[in-house]
């Protein structure tokens, strides 16, 4: 029904398009002529509205929708109008100028179409990425090129629009069994060099998603870099703060990287075992982050003190009270993590879960974290571009996460840095499921 709609209507467009010719060509009365043009320009108007009517219930989705129709039909229409003017040409006794007119018109409201389109996209869409945008700024008076950079981004918005349409309903189907209802509220817990803001959630998509089925959420909120026991620190007073807030009794904690440790010395050093029901690492160096090792040894201190300093003051700047960026990157360092984890056993009574990923090529993520995969594969096992598997599989209970094809999963896919939806991974889903168990354990 789509592809039918999308045929009538750039037929109609390229009636509209080829007005300057057909003018000459068709032998009506003029007032029918000049009605003909209003009517179709009426449409045309009435098409960039519309672009293939409503979607979705979800206004966002229906701009994706909409956006890669108007793309659509740009491709086609630009295609045919070509053809026509073309054979025009050829076959045609128009005189030079209208043959101009007659192009340069049709091409100019086929632009304005899929410009209309882009501009859809680009407030709505979070899957067509930037340099798809950039090269489209760049090639499109290229004939072909532009073509198929079109096609590309109408390609990937309708993905989009059928991945999140899938989960939408999904949700819906599932919205009053709150399968993320636990007994216990959650504390999700950030890794180094990042804070809980939020306008740039750390957990990208994740938390939203958890609240919508039954969670009740809340972040850990330390300072984005120090040492691991100051971290904990910071991290005991916002359980105790969240254990009065809310009343309950316990919490579950969700933690990622180096979250993962600020989390284990907080439960098993400064007593808040008792107020913890579960802690899930994911991708958390247990035994220590192999990059840092090869990044101390490769990096003068001078150069590492320069960052640091920088580093320090941006981020005193944007909300930490005394950010430490050279100590807690050394702290890092597999010797640090192994003597560390020597001292902070697993506690009785709190379920421990550890998650791990790993990357199955240097394109699975950008930089830092592909050098980190090339300079983590010299040891032989796998990585996620920052923590081999070795390092983030702890205990009894661990989890290692096979999906996602050729691509494999990063540290940053793991909290959905890049907002990214990865074939064969779901990272919403992967969180649901790990809250759905906790409810299950009566958690």
């Amino acid at each position: 029904m789509r592809r039918i709609r999308l045929l009538i209507d750039q037929l109609l467009i390229l009636a509209l398009c080829s007005a300057p010719a057909l003018w000459k060509l068709v032998s009506l009365p003029t007032a029918v002529k000049i009605g003909a043009v209003v009517l179709l320009a009426v449409f045309f108007l009435v098409y960039l509205i519309v672009a293939g009517g409503r979607q979705d219930k979800n206004s966002k989705l229906s701009r994706i929708a909409k956006g890669s129709f108007l793309i659509d039909g740009a491709v086609l229409s630009l295609f045919l109008h070509t053809v026509i003017v073309v054979l025009l040409i050829i076959f045609s006794s128009l005189d030079p100028w209208r043959q101009v007119a007659n192009a340069v018109a049709g091409y100019a409201m086929i632009a304005f179409s899929a410009f209309a389109g882009i501009v859809r996209l680009l407030i709505s869409s979070r899957q067509v990425k930037i340099v798809k945008y950039i090269a489209l700024f760049f090639t499109w008076y290229i004939p072909v090129i532009n073509l198929i950079v079109l096609r590309l981004i109408s390609r990937d918005a309708k993905k989009e629009f059928r991945f999140e349409q899938a989960k939408q309903e999904l949700d819906d189907m599932r919205k009053e069994n709150e399968v993320c209802k636990t007994k216990y509220p959650i504390l999700m817990v950030h890794g180094i060099f990042f804070r809980d803001w939020q306008k740039f959630n750390y957990w990208g998509r994740v938390p939203k998603e958890l609240v919508r089925n039954g969670a009740e959420v809340y972040y850990g909120n330390q300072q984005s870099a120090n040492l691991i026991a100051i971290s904990a620190g910071e991290l005991r007073d916002r359980i105790e703060q969240v254990i009065k807030e809310t009343g309950a009794p316990k919490l579950n904690i969700i933690a990622h990287s180096k979250g993962g440790l600020d989390s284990r010395y907080a439960i098993s050093k400064l007593g808040m075992d008792k107020y913890v029901a579960s802690l899930v690492t994911i991708n958390t160096p247990h035994y220590g982050c192999n990059f840092v090792d090869s990044i101390l040894a490769k990096v003068p201190d001078s150069l590492l003190q320069f960052v640091a300093k920088r580093y320090n003051k941006l981020f005193t700047v944007l909300g930490d009270t005394a950010p430490n960026f050279e100590l807690g990157l050394r702290e890092l360092t597999h010797s640090n993590c192994a003597k560390l984890d020597s001292e902070l056993p697993d506690k009785q009574g709190v379920y421990y879960l550890s998650v791990m990923s790993v990357m199955k090529n240097v394109f699975s993520a950008g930089f830092p974290l592909n050098l980190g995969y090339m300079l983590n594969r010299k040891d032989g096992t796998g990585n996620d571009g920052l923590v081999v598997k070795e390092s983030a599989l702890r205990g009894s209970n661990t989890y290692m996460i096979t999906k996602s094809g050729n691509r494999g999963l990063s540290h940053g896919d793991m909290i959905d840095l890049f907002r990214e939806n990865i074939d064969g991974f779901d990272v919403r889903e992967f969180y649901v499921g790990i809250v759905k168990n906790l409810k299950e354990r009566g958690l």
